[in-house]
C-alpha cells in the first residue's frame, strides 16, 4: 500500500536522501523547501502524513503547525524532524500538535518505521467516531467538542487528553498512562500535566452546572457524570 507523504525541509540533502529513500519504498512524496509553501500543499491536500523541519525559511515549523492545527483544523500525522534537541522544545513541539519527533542526524530506518506507525495508528481509528460523556460530546473527526450546545477551544494537548479521558470513562486513568500517551518517552517535569489538566478543567468544567472530570487523588484522573 502506497502512502502520500508531504516533506517539508530546507536542507537538500536531507530532503533528497528521504525523498529516494521512501520513494523505493512505496512512499509517494510530495515537497516544499519552505513554510509558506509547506503550509499550502498540507491545507490543500489530503497526506497520509507530514515530516516537518521547524528551522523553515518563510515560516517557522512551529507557526506552521499551530496554523495547520489550530486555523485549518487539519489532524493529518506530523513528525517534526529538527536539530533542536532539548526537552523544552521536544515538549513545545508536541504542544504545538506534533504526534512524534525525531531528532537529526537519524537513521532513515527509523524515520520510516515512525512514519508507518503513524499511519496504522492514524488509520486505525474510527472515521466518524464521535465520543460522548453526558452532554460533552467530541468529534474526533472534524475535533469539535461540545457541551451542552456550545462549542468548547482546546489546545492540541487538551484535545488529547480530552480523547483519552473520554474512550476510558468512566475509569480512572493515571497520570503515567496519560504522560506516556502524549509525550512517550519523554517524561515532562510534574508541572506540565498539572498545567494541562488544569486549563481543560477550565473549558470542559468551569461555565458548566455539574463538574465532569475528577481528580483521583494518588492515582489519576476520570471523566465522569456523578449526577
Amino acid at each position: 500500500m502506497k502512502y502520500n507523504i508531504l516533506l517539508i525541509e530546507d536542507h537538500r540533502d536531507i530532503a533528497d536522501m528521504v525523498c529516494e529513500y521512501l520513494e523505493r519504498r512505496d512512499f509517494i512524496i510530495d515537497y516544499a523547501s519552505d513554510g509558506v509553501t509547506g503550509l499550502h500543499l498540507a491545507v490543500s491536500n489530503e497526506y497520509d502524513a507530514i515530516i516537518l523541519d521547524l528551522m523553515l525559511p518563510g515560516m517557522d515549523g512551529i507557526d506552521l503547525l499551530k496554523k495547520l492545527r489550530d486555523q485549518a483544523r487539519k489532524t493529518t500525522p506530523l513528525l517534526i524532524l529538527t536539530a533542536r534537541d532539548t526537552l523544552q522544545e521536544k515538549i513545545g513541539g508536541l504542544e504545538a500538535g506534533a504526534d512524534d519527533y525525531l531528532v537529526k542526524p537519524f537513521e532513515i530506518l527509523e524515520l520510516e518505521a515512525r512514519l508507518r506507525a503513524l499511519v496504522r495508528r492514524n488509520r486505525g481509528e474510527v472515521t466518524q467516531e464521535v465520543l460522548r460523556v453526558a452532554d460533552l460530546s467530541f468529534d474526533t473527526s472534524s475535533m469539535r467538542v461540545i457541551r451542552s450546545g456550545t462549542e468548547l477551544k482546546l489546545t492540541p494537548i487538551g484535545l488529547k487528553i480530552l480523547a483519552i479521558l473520554m474512550r476510558a470513562s468512566p475509569k480512572v486513568v493515571s497520570r503515567r498512562e496519560i504522560e506516556r500517551q502524549i509525550w512517550g518517552d519523554i517524561l515532562p517535569d510534574s508541572d506540565t500535566l498539572r498545567s494541562h489538566m488544569y486549563s481543560l478543567r477550565k473549558v470542559i468544567d468551569k461555565p458548566f452546572e455539574r463538574q465532569l472530570m475528577h481528580t483521583i487523588q494518588n492515582t489519576g484522573f476520570k471523566l465522569e457524570d456523578h449526577d
